[in-house]
């Protein structure tokens, strides 16, 4: 537990309630991170200039408030300075000593130029946890390029595998590498703070946008080692595991059946009433449907046009046969599973009154995770922040707010 002893803030939960985070950097990599921190009870107190994050400028708005930042904000303090300024870097350096751990995607460098490196940091804060996502990581020879998801994704060979063999790569229409790199650097900051818990040691934790892309490439590094062979986009099938695939419907639709293991395809056949395909040569184990698959996608389209979704949805869930529809927001809404699963969580929101944002990932059955709030604007806490853990009075913060040095929520006046 944090040695400075943070009490939780009120209504938090889960097993990070006690630990302070201060987030620094903005668009969605590093604020994903922390927001899966804060949804698991740690305190994250998210810095912005004044303009905000530009990730507030991404998506849609609803009067003016940004539906992005009401979920990748959520469950954190806002606060507002100018990092740019002397007096900004000396207001992060007073707060240091009550946080556990940092977590900043700037360009490698950014943070030692303000003098606000890992050394600097542990001086303040001893036992304190850097995490740093970068494009290309601290180190190397590519390490002062800008860096994005998409050129991580692009150069990770990931991208070479999105799309349809004989068009260009295509893409995911969200960023996917970011928040891959969320995924893995708030898993590397929770193991650091593992290892502070038995050793009183706090250390870098090092992110690459590129890295973390290429992670999911791990089926293709020893295949091309071994046998040269180069993966390639194969549209809405799974390699090397027919049947695996999107099939057209009688109805305009399209049905994704997934049966590539031996006794799935069995049942199948079976619900196809053709019974006899499981134990066709061609088709009876899965290393010989592999090497027929053209066939056999087309005798299964030819089961899957005689009829609509509906009834190949019931057909195949009665069979026991992984099918669906590929779903939109829409049909998510729609959907009891997701109600039933708290994938769908109705939010206090301070402008709209509330909002319905994604639920908590992962589920726990002892420390659960929970949604307290909504993003609040920018410069909502920046008062509040400021008193608590810079110890600044209220005439101290007008005069930085005057100066520019800090910016403060007009809608929520110092008390």
């Amino acid at each position: 537990m944090n040695s400075q002893a943070t009490t939780p803030l009120p209504g938090a939960s889960g097993p990070l309630g006690g630990y302070r985070v201060l987030e620094l950097g903005s668009t969605a990599s590093g604020p994903f991170c922390a927001r899966l921190l804060a949804d698991f009870g740690a305190e994250v107190v998210k810095v912005e200039a004044r303009e905000g994050d530009p990730i507030r400028g991404l998506g849609e708005t609803v009067d003016g408030k940004s539906l992005y930042a009401a979920t990748i904000c959520r469950n954190k303090q806002i606060i507002s300075i100018d990092l740019r300024t002397s007096k900004g870097r000396d207001l992060l350096r007073r707060m240091l000593p009550h946080f556990d751990a940092v977590v900043e995607n700037f360009r490698p460098g950014t943070l030692e130029k303000w003098e606000l490196g890992f050394d600097v940091l542990a001086s303040l804060r001893p036992g304190i946890v850097l995490t740093r996502v970068s494009g290309y990581g601290q180190t190397g020879p590519y390490t002062a390029r800008p860096g994005y998801g998409v050129i991580g994704e692009a150069m990770s060979g990931l991208r070479h595998l999105i799309g349809d063999a004989d068009r260009p790569p295509s893409r995911v229409a969200m960023p996917l590498t970011d928040y891959i790199s969320g995924l893995y650097a708030a898993l590397g900051t929770l193991m650091a703070l593992l290892h502070r818990e038995r050793t009183g040691e706090g250390q870098v934790v090092d992110v690459s946008l590129i890295e973390s892309a290429f992670s999911f490439m791990e089926a293709h590094v020893p295949a091309f080692e071994k046998a040269g062979i180069v993966g390639m986009r194969a549209g809405p099938r799974l390699p090397n595991s027919a049947p695996n695939t999107l099939f057209p419907t009688g109805d305009g639709s399209h049905i994704h059946i997934a049966a590539l293991a031996d006794a799935v395809f069995r049942r199948l056949a079976v619900a196809m009433d053709r019974p006899e395909l499981a134990t066709d040569p061609r088709f009876a184990l899965q290393a010989v449907r592999n090497e027929n698959e053209v066939e056999l996608e087309a005798l299964i389209g030819e089961w899957t046009r005689a009829h609509d979704l509906a009834h190949l949805k019931s057909v195949l869930e009665a069979a026991d046969v992984p099918a669906t529809n590929v779903y939109t927001v829409a049909d998510i809404f729609d959907d009891p599973h997701f109600k039933s699963r708290d994938m769908l969580v109705p939010t206090p929101d301070d402008d709209l009154g509330e909002v319905t944002l994604a639920g908590v990932v992962p589920k726990m059955s002892a420390s659960p995770g929970r949604i307290r709030w909504a993003g609040h604007r920018v410069g909502q806490d920046t008062r509040d922040v400021l008193q608590k853990l810079a110890g600044q009075s209220p005439a101290e913060i007008d005069a930085l707010e005057a100066e520019g040095v800090i910016a403060c929520d007009p809608r929520r006046p110092g008390r």
